[in-house]
C-alpha cells in the first residue's frame, strides 16, 4: 500500500446546550488547529499499524507508511465528541493502494469510527469502483465489507469530479449524535450522508 500524507487538522466543537452563559451563542464554541508536524516532533503521536514521519516540503504535514491491513496514527491528548474535523489529505491513484482518512472517537486501537477516501476510485470509469470512493466505518463491528454486503451503497459513495486524486484534497467531516456529512474537496454538498453506526 501507498503512504498517506497528511496536512494540518482543524478540530471545531460547538458549544454545548446550557454549557455557557445566556447570550454567548456561537462565541462558545471551540475551535482547535493541530498542527501535525509539532505534534510529531512533541511525540504525541501514537501508532497502530503505522509510522509517521514529516514532510520537507510541507510544514506541519506529516506522512504515513504504506503497511498491510488496518492502521491509525492516533494523536494523542485530544478529546473529541461531536463538531468538525477538517483535514487535508493526499494520497495516489494507484488501484487498491491508497487509503486515507480521519479516524475519531478510540474506545482502543481495535474499536472506533472512521472516514476514508479511495483515490484510485475518484475517477474510474468502472461504476462499482467509481461509487466507492468515499466510505465510513466502524470498528470492529462494522468494517466496509460487511457495510456493503449488508447495506449496498449505504455507506460509500463516489466524490466530485473536480477532486484530484493524486493531490490534496480537503476532508470535512460533520459529526452529530446520529449522523455525519463527509465533504470531500470544495464541493458544497457532502459527498457521504450517513448514519452512525457507533459502538
Amino acid at each position: 500500500l501507498s503512504p498517506a500524507v497528511v496536512g494540518s487538522l482543524l478540530m471545531f466543537v460547538p458549544a454545548q446546550p446550557g454549557a455557557s452563559g445566556a447570550g454567548q451563542g456561537p462565541a462558545a464554541a471551540t475551535t482547535r488547529r493541530i498542527d501535525l508536524g509539532a505534534e510529531l516532533t512533541a511525540k504525541h503521536f501514537r501508532s497502530s499499524g503505522r509510522s509517521a514521519a514529516p514532510v520537507a516540503d510541507r510544514p506541519g504535514a506529516v506522512r504515513v507508511s504504506a503497511g498491510d491491513g488496518p492502521g491509525v496514527v492516533w494523536i494523542e491528548g485530544t478529546d473529541f465528541g461531536l463538531g468538525t474535523l477538517e483535514v487535508d489529505v493526499r494520497g495516489k491513484d494507484t488501484l487498491n493502494s491508497s487509503f486515507l482518512g480521519v479516524a475519531f472517537h478510540r474506545v482502543d486501537d481495535a474499536t472506533y469510527e472512521d472516514v476514508y477516501l479511495r483515490p484510485f476510485n475518484f475517477r474510474a470509469t468502472d461504476p462499482a469502483r467509481h461509487q466507492h470512493a468515499i466510505q465510513y466505518e466502524s470498528m470492529p463491528r462494522n468494517p466496509w465489507m460487511v457495510l456493503r454486503q449488508t447495506f449496498p451503497e449505504e455507506f460509500e459513495n463516489p466524490v466530485d469530479a473536480s477532486v484530484d486524486p493524486n493531490n490534496w484534497v480537503s476532508l470535512r467531516l460533520v459529526i452529530d449524535a446520529g449522523r455525519i456529512r463527509a465533504f470531500a474537496g470544495s464541493a458544497s454538498a457532502p459527498a457521504l450522508e450517513v448514519r452512525r453506526l457507533s459502538q
